[in-house]
């Protein structure tokens, strides 16, 4: 349009093009909307991180009470299910270093809740069992875990528990698959 076209916009035309720059502002402001209300959904990683955070300092707080840490609980729990691992094989479950699960397992037999004995085949390798007294502990670690997800999972249906479960197996699965060798961490490092 030229100068003079515009001087003889009539009412009518000039209320047409309010309503287009309102109807304009509107879509801008309800795809804003859309986009600030997609933004707010949070990640599944920061979900499973928030989770773990929460669970950890939870453990924390009940082992100690028990006189064990969280990464001895894991360490006593895994060899439990799987008698005489290394501490090379105990670390990579573990994903600390073998020196960090060295300091676990060197703190446990001290307290004669693990024992160490020689591989048969080589000698240099250290095989690692809980005891009987590291089984007792364990024991009355295992209670306060069961506390401890019984108020994290409490409003859930069992269904939904299997779920869950199953989703959070199948998450490690993937992540397993697609980086099989995640860098160790020192156990005093960030978790």
């Amino acid at each position: 349009m030229t100068r003079a076209a515009t001087a003889t916009v009539g009412p009518t035309e000039a209320k047409t093009s309010t309503q287009a720059k309102t109807s304009t502002q509107a879509k801008t402001s309800t795809e804003a909307k859309t986009s600030t209300e997609a933004k707010t959904v949070p990640r599944v990683g920061y979900l499973v991180y928030r989770v773990e955070r929460r669970l950890r300092a939870r453990l924390d707080e009940e082992l100690r009470l028990l006189g064990v840490s969280t990464p001895e609980y894991v360490t006593l729990s895994l060899l439990r299910e799987r008698d005489g691992l290394s501490c090379a094989q105990l670390a990579r479950w573990a994903l600390v270093t073998p020196q960090a699960m060295n300091l676990v397992i060197a703190a446990l037999e001290r307290r004669k809740l693990v024992r160490r004995r020689p591989d048969p085949k080589h000698r240099r390798v250290l095989r690692a069992s809980v005891t009987a007294k590291g089984l007792e502990t364990l024991a009355r670690c295992d209670d306060s875990v069961d506390r401890i997800e019984a108020d994290m999972l409490g409003d859930l249906s069992p269904e939904t528990v299997e779920v869950v479960r199953d989703a959070l197996g199948a998450l490690a699965h993937s992540l397993q698959v697609t980086n099989p060798s995640p860098r160790p961490r020192p156990l005093g490092g960030i978790r």
